[in-house]
């Protein structure tokens, strides 16, 4: 692959199903339609040719072609007859799914993981926080990302974490929604800043009430921008 890959600073951490460099092409592709996708630059109904594709990143069509089978399987893009790869509308049954899935998956770390979480492990939950609250609406997904994997990290159950990733990249392109247009980011790094505070005095009923009500609200608010409720 070309060395200008136009990486736009994404934190992908699906596994490649191709080995060797088709595999490692293919990660950074998807990693490339992903942040494309979840930002806008490619919109819902957008048609993915894969020569197009394999052009544009100087690479054959089967990493293209994974990479694609890849977004498929997270949700951003769908395979249609004649038509080829078409990006993924929005929608509020597929949002709602998602934080569902997530408060489920996100809880179950947590409390997993809350014994085994290390002082200096919530200080570098808060220090994301803080780097949060002073960054560009651009990198809040990403941040986001950081922080709750931070708090998450010591459940060692990487099969939980890799599920919770893929459930985060699927929110990103929602979660986007919300902090742009519904002016959510005070709310969230207030919400944040609760569970933080839990976790430092290891309340677990405390700490997994605050997650919940924090997704749950997300959610919530997603859900009423995503049926045009005021």
């Amino acid at each position: 692959m070309t060395s200008n890959l136009n990486r736009r600073g994404t934190d992908a951490g699906s596994t490649a199903l191709l080995t060797g460099r088709h595999g490692e092409q293919a990660t950074e592709i998807l990693e490339v339609l992903r942040e494309d996708i979840v930002s806008g630059r490619l919109q819902a109904g957008s048609v993915l040719r894969q020569q197009l594709l394999a052009e544009r990143f100087g690479v054959s069509r089967m990493p293209i072609r994974e990479a694609l089978y890849r977004l498929e399987a997270e949700g951003f893009i769908s395979f249609t007859p004649n038509k080829g790869a078409m990006v993924a509308p929005v929608s509020a049954a597929d949002m709602q799914e998602i934080y569902e899935m997530r408060v489920a998956a996100e809880t179950l770390a947590l409390r997993l993981a809350l014994p085994e979480l290390t002082n200096a492990q919530i200080g570098r939950a808060e220090d994301l926080q803080e780097k949060m609250e002073s960054s560009p609406v651009g990198d809040f997904g990403r941040l986001n990302a950081a922080f709750h994997t931070t708090l998450y990290q010591p459940s060692a159950r990487p099969r939980l974490l890799a599920h919770i990733e893929n459930l985060s990249n699927a929110a990103d392109r929602y979660l986007r929604m919300t902090v742009s247009t519904l002016d959510y980011a005070k709310v969230s790094h207030g919400e944040h800043r609760a569970l933080l505070d839990a976790c430092r005095r290891r309340d677990e009923v405390a700490a997994i009430e605050s997650l919940t009500r924090h997704i749950e609200d997300a959610g919530r608010k997603l859900h009423e921008r995503l049926l045009g409720s005021p």
